[in-house]
């Protein structure tokens, strides 16, 4: 079936203000912000889709997808666009994008059981106003708070800046409503917790819009203290330091809502006015006023024992400060592509990874002295360096940041400098048994080692793919690998 057949039968199923086919918007869908340089400078090399679809409920949804199925046409699930693994880039000639636009309506806001209830195209900071109105909070702050949504945030199993708290999205999610390849709307129902059975939840969280397409979901909401809350900052004499520090407080049993530690090159781009050099350590404490209490308590204790990595303490107004100005809103992201139009550098490329306390430093160390010695492309770097930002009883995550000058053509950017250094983080990250992917998720371009992320047990990922997407019409390429990565990841001889 061709372009113009699709287009004509999908008006049988939505109403023509519900499809768009703008020529610009449709450029914009035919990637998402892994290629925003080579977007910016328009040399794209992905097929654009053929159509922007706005379903209004999942009975459209359902429609929609059992066409696209029986007609082998790929789909590509969209929410708050704010995706950074190449998951909603466009591999296939006949691709439509399904956008949640329309699903917009909070549907229940309920204090009492503790839960809120969205469509999926709700965007997180409308939820999290209403909540605020009340002396509630979701909990979850991405750095795209401002722009991300729910339907999105589930699907690539978001986590956010309080997650050491409030826990990632899987944490948060009480049930939802999904519908598959073949019109099946699925609910999950929502209650605190069951044993019937796998919880199913997670066949559908993290899904990354490869086996079905979310449009309703009940997340749980927290009372917000924001009186209480308390920040603490120091500068540490190296990444390791830092580490034992959170350590410390995490296995001693407390929850800070926000523990990190950056190496002295991130420390410098985040913290220049007063990081002297040096990585810096930070937390933050909230909830009730006991619970932050003992928190805080335990965050100076925990400093107290590993006191020969502490330097100095820093201003608490300081870390404060830095925390009211972190999230991007959609102008922060206008701006950087506009400073991309006419600069030749890319700053801010993240590869985040996770792995257990001990190891995390030795992959860590390991990376470093890979990138420095192998990367070509290594007199390039303006930045290279980390953060741990998220950390549990038995680890924690680390950011590999990286910025470069270019040298090369906009659409050989990634191929030349990002793929590389990619390389090297998740080589060493499988080779000591950490996660490739600790929340950004596969998308498209670290599929290529989805199987040696899983080993065994990927078995159960394909059988999963098999049984809900036979056809293979669900984000041809995102998590599941596809032939046409080759391209986009190794040289041509």
């Amino acid at each position: 079936m061709d372009a113009h057949a699709v287009l004509e039968q999908l008006g049988e199923i939505v109403s023509p203000d519900q499809i768009n086919t703008n020529e610009a918007d449709l450029y914009e869908a035919s990637a998402d912000r892994y290629k925003k340089f080579a977007k910016t400078r328009k040399a794209l090399d992905v097929p654009a889709p053929i159509g922007i679809v706005y379903p209004a409920n999942a009975e459209e949804v359902s429609a929609i997808l059992q066409f696209c199925n029986e007609n082998g046409i790929n789909v590509i699930p969209r929410a708050g666009m704010t995706a950074t693994e190449g998951g909603l880039e466009n591999w296939k000639d006949i691709t439509l994008v399904v956008d949640t636009l329309k699903l917009d309506k909070i549907i229940k806001i309920d204090p009492y059981n503790s839960q809120a209830t969205v469509e999926a195209g709700v965007p997180l900071q409308v939820l999290e106003d209403e909540l605020r109105k009340i002396g509630y909070t979701t909990g979850h702050s991405p750095q795209s708070k401002p722009v991300a949504k729910f339907g999105g945030l589930v699907a690539t199993r978001s986590i956010g800046q309080f997650s050491t708290l409030y826990g990632g999205i899987e944490d948060m999610v009480v049930g939802l409503e999904c519908v598959f390849p073949d019109g099946h709307i699925s609910r999950v129902k929502n209650v605190s917790r069951r044993a019937g059975g796998p919880d199913i939840r997670h066949i559908v969280i993290g899904n990354e819009g490869a086996l079905c397409y979310i449009t309703e979901v009940t997340v749980k909401i927290f009372k917000y203290f924001p009186e209480n809350n308390k920040f603490y900052g120091y500068l540490v004499k190296d990444v390791e330091s830092g580490l034992k520090v959170l350590r410390e407080v995490m296995v001693n049993g407390f929850r800070p809502s926000v523990a990190r530690v950056y190496s002295e090159e991130d420390a410098a781009q985040h913290f220049y006015h007063f990081h002297d050099g040096k990585c810096v350590l930070l937390f933050m404490a909230e909830g009730p006023k006991g619970i932050a209490d003992a928190t805080g308590e335990a965050i100076e204790e925990a400093v107290k024992t590993h006191q020969d990595g502490i330097l100095s303490q820093v201003d608490s107004q300081f870390i404060s400060d830095w925390f009211d100005n972190l999230n991007w809103s959609q102008q922060d992201i206008d701006d950087e592509f506009e400073e991309m139009r006419t600069s030749d550098s890319h700053a801010g490329y993240t590869t985040e990874i996770s792995a257990d306390w001990e190891t995390i430093p030795k992959i860590y160390d390991a990376v470093m002295a890979r990138v420095k010695a192998e990367f070509e492309r290594a007199e390039d770097l303006t930045m290279l360096g980390g953060h741990s930002s998220h950390s549990y009883l038995n680890g924690t995550n680390m950011y590999f940041v990286y910025n470069y000058k270019i040298h090369c053509a906009p659409e050989d950017e990634l191929l030349v400098y990002h793929h590389p250094i990619q390389k090297i983080i998740v080589e060493e990250t499988l080779k000591h048994g950490g996660s490739m992917c600790h929340h950004h998720g596969i998308g498209k371009f670290r599929s290529e080692w989805t199987k040696d992320e899983h080993g065994t047990a990927f078995y159960m990922l394909e059988k999963l793919k098999d049984a809900f997407d036979p056809n293979g019409i669900m984000n041809h390429g995102t998590i599941f690998p596809a032939d046409e990565i080759r391209k986009y990841i190794y040289q041509e001889d």
